[in-house]
Formats: C-alpha cells, structure tokens, sequence
C-alpha cells in the first residue's frame, strides 16, 4: 500500500472480482467481459473504490512479438477508470503506482495499451505519463446488441475447445438480426517501456 502525498488515496492489488462491477459501472466500455486479467489494482479513497486498473495479456494474439523478445515481457493495460471527481493528475499517479509495482514485482518489459478514438480518444493520460505513440491499429469492427459493443473476435471466444455461453448467444442474435456489425475507426497505440 502507498499513500498519495496529501495522504487521501491507497492502491491494492486486488482479485479481479473486486474491481468488475467496478469497471462495468464507470468505465466506456461497460464490460470486462472476454478481457484476461494478469493484475488487477483498487484505487481508494478512505474505504470508498474510485478507481480500477486491469493489465493482461494483449487482446490481439501474438501481437507482443512486435515489443518483446517472449509474452511474459510484454503486458498491456487493458482497464483504467476513476471516478469523475477525483483530483488532477489522479489518473497519472495511479498508473505510476502500478509501473513500479510491476517492476518491482514481474519480469515485464513493456506495457502496451490502446486509446479509443471511436469514444474520441487520444491518449492524453498516456502521453503525460511518458507512454510513446507509435502508431495506430487497423480499421476494424464490432458487433452490437442490446445497446452494448461486443468485440468482433467475442464470437469465437472459447473456455477448453467450447464456446462459451455468451459466445453462442452472440452468435444466435446476429443470425437471427438482432445484432450486427459496425465499422470502427482505428485506435492509438500507446508502448512504455519500463527496463
């Protein structure tokens, strides 16, 4: 645990099921859903949750060969949510708590991360804790149902050689129409290196 300087906040690494309902609540995305989670970190002021932070592997496979000599160097932060009304800069101290967490703890080399221009996005958080863009992803797609976005590779989204339930009900619901396809424009990739 670590104190921000004023002393109001603490950071934990907490189990997943912590932060979830957390991150569904405040985050863009709504959902952790697919996501595979490594570390998870709380952010807290008092005893009341104002933040969360998800890292793990990268969505997209074997893309840590493009910054790293094996997978375990490379981890992408894929969650970051505060609360609105959290103090400048609460974003950044966070996310400098986690960097020297996983350096003090893991073998990581790299964190990737991605900012979403598709919710206008760019990476501003990224860019004042000394990530470098370097460059953007291609175009792609998402599937919507029931007012939420699903990740176009959701659908072939497997647990031991079956997919799983929401797979298939995603899958159901695009046969039958009531999901579809919407194009979506590139993201902002963001890599620090932290060795």
């Amino acid at each position: 645990m670590t104190q921000l300087n004023n002393g109001e906040f603490r950071v934990e690494k907490v189990e997943r099921l912590v932060i979830k309902d957390f991150i569904e609540k405040h985050h863009y995305s709504q959902s952790i859903n697919g996501v595979m989670s490594k570390y998870c970190f709380a952010m807290y002021k008092d005893d009341y949750l104002i933040g969360a932070m998800l890292y793990g592997n990268l969505g997209m496979a074997n893309a840590w060969k493009k910054y790293g000599e094996f997978e375990a160097q490379v981890i992408e932060l894929r969650r970051l949510v505060l609360i609105d009304d959290t103090p400048r800069n609460s974003e950044s101290w966070f996310i400098g708590w986690t960097i020297r967490w996983l350096k003090k703890n893991t073998e990581i080399k790299t964190i990737v991360s991605y900012a979403d221009a598709n919710y206008g996005h760019s990476g501003v958080i990224y860019k004042a804790t000394n990530f470098q863009h370097v460059g953007m992803t291609s175009k792609g797609r998402v599937i919507m149902h029931n007012g939420k976005k699903y990740h176009d590779k959701t659908i072939r989204t497997k647990y031991k050689g079956e997919l799983k339930p929401f797979a298939k009900r995603l899958l159901v619901a695009l046969e039958e129409g009531k999901a579809y396809y919407v194009k979506q424009e590139p993201k902002h990739i963001y890599v620090m290196d932290i060795r």
